[in-house]
């Protein structure tokens, strides 16, 4: 994937540019954005999709309703990374991304994190994993100040850390809490129940509710891609 550390950037940034406007964008929208990160589809294809969506809309005689979200460009996102899968067969593959990778910011944002991870506030059930995921950075670490690591092995690692951590954070959640957050993440996902299938609304459900509670605590996410 081209651009790997700017993706969220430069999605919100074209957005934006779209809209004409310095619309924020919501925990939806960022959710959104990390399904199609973790799907691995191309910055090219979203920014495609967003242009997409866009044109459409301006075509229309009457715009009696505005793109006030990402997921409104869901379906063009999608068929713009079918498009670019199609035309990249047979073509010769791409390097490794892994010379893209400042191995000093690298371990500054490894270290920040693990550091972040020791100090936060957990419930219990949570408390040890969060211990465990700040050794496993510092491991990372100190791995990359004596070799090197693909971009692709370290982000694995760091995806399985924000998992099992995920996991325990809504086991000790307050089901209060919890139910408060699916409220709001219904009526965000109102407007684009129609717009989405029944898997991609799951996937996006899954990820709003993830980052909305590493928000409530104010826990790092730890993927390469908020690495700036």
């Amino acid at each position: 994937m081209e651009n790997y550390f700017n993706y969220f950037t430069e999605i919100e940034e074209h957005f934006q540019r779209r809209r004409g406007t310095m619309l924020l964008l919501s925990p939806l929208d960022w959710a959104l954005m990390e399904i199609w990160k973790d799907a691995g589809i191309p910055l090219d294809a979203v920014l495609r999709g967003i242009d997409a969506t866009f044109d459409h809309w301006e075509r229309r005689p009457r715009k009696t309703r505005k793109i006030n979200g990402l997921a409104f460009c869901t379906q063009e996102v999608l068929a713009s990374a079918e498009e670019m899968k199609d035309a990249a067969v047979g073509a010769a593959p791409r390097q490794s991304r892994d010379s893209d990778l400042d191995q000093s910011a690298a371990i500054e944002y490894l270290m920040r994190n693990a550091e972040a991870l020791k100090r936060v506030d957990l419930p219990a059930s949570a408390q040890a994993l969060a211990k465990e995921a700040a050794a496993t950075l510092h491991g990372l670490a100190d791995h990359l100040r004596q070799s090197t690591i693909s971009t692709e092995d370290l982000e694995r690692r760091l995806t399985v850390a924000e998992e099992k951590l995920s996991a325990a954070l809504t086991a000790g959640a307050p089901e209060d809490f919890l139910l408060d957050l699916r409220r709001d993440m219904d009526r965000q996902l109102a407007p684009y129940r129609r717009k989405m299938s029944s898997a991609q609304l799951a996937q996006l459900e899954r990820q709003y509710m993830q980052k909305r509670l590493w928000e409530s605590y104010n826990l790092p996410r730890l993927s390469l891609f908020y690495l700036t």
